[in-house]
């Protein structure tokens, strides 16, 4: 093969490679997306009706105090999928989060903190997971809680 060649194929490689995501990265930006989407239409603590804890989701996960549980869903091999609202401050969710969560045995990878969002993967002797918060504007102080967990 010819220089040029050996280029042309290496190029060629290198945008295919760039351009695939992984299985992992796309169910991230799903998580993203529906986070941002349902924190506009979020109820706040004083409305909020709360559900159960769905069979199985790790008991030792240090959900903030006082999270109300909105929504959980089982979703099969993508994981429990646990929603709530906070009557706490963002600022104060995210501390008690990368506080807790090393002394609970889950271990936190990959996080990303912006002003009024924040998240993180995790994991634990048993799950690995990605907890997703973000600041509830209309609800003064309080905070959108996601939490996946997917067993090993």
């Amino acid at each position: 093969m010819t220089l040029l060649g050996r280029a042309v194929a290496t190029a060629t490689v290198l945008i295919l490679v760039a351009g695939c995501e992984s299985e992992a990265e796309k169910a991230k930006e799903k998580d993203q997306a529906a986070l941002k989407s349902s924190a506009s239409t979020a109820v706040c603590a004083k409305d909020a009706k709360a559900v159960s804890l769905p069979a199985g989701f790790p008991a030792a996960f240090p959900l903030p105090a006082g999270m109300i549980v909105t929504s959980a869903e089982d979703r099969g091999t993508s994981g429990l999928v646990v929603q709530g609202v906070a009557a706490t401050a963002f600022p104060d969710v995210l501390k008690g989060l990368q506080a807790d969560l090393p002394g609970k045995g889950f271990t936190p990878k990959n996080g990303e903190t912006e002003p009024r969002d924040a998240e993180s993967d995790w994991s634990s002797a048993d799950f690995d997971g990605r907890w997703a918060i973000r600041e509830l504007s209309q609800c003064g102080s309080q905070t959108l809680v996601s939490v996946v967990a997917r067993k090993k």
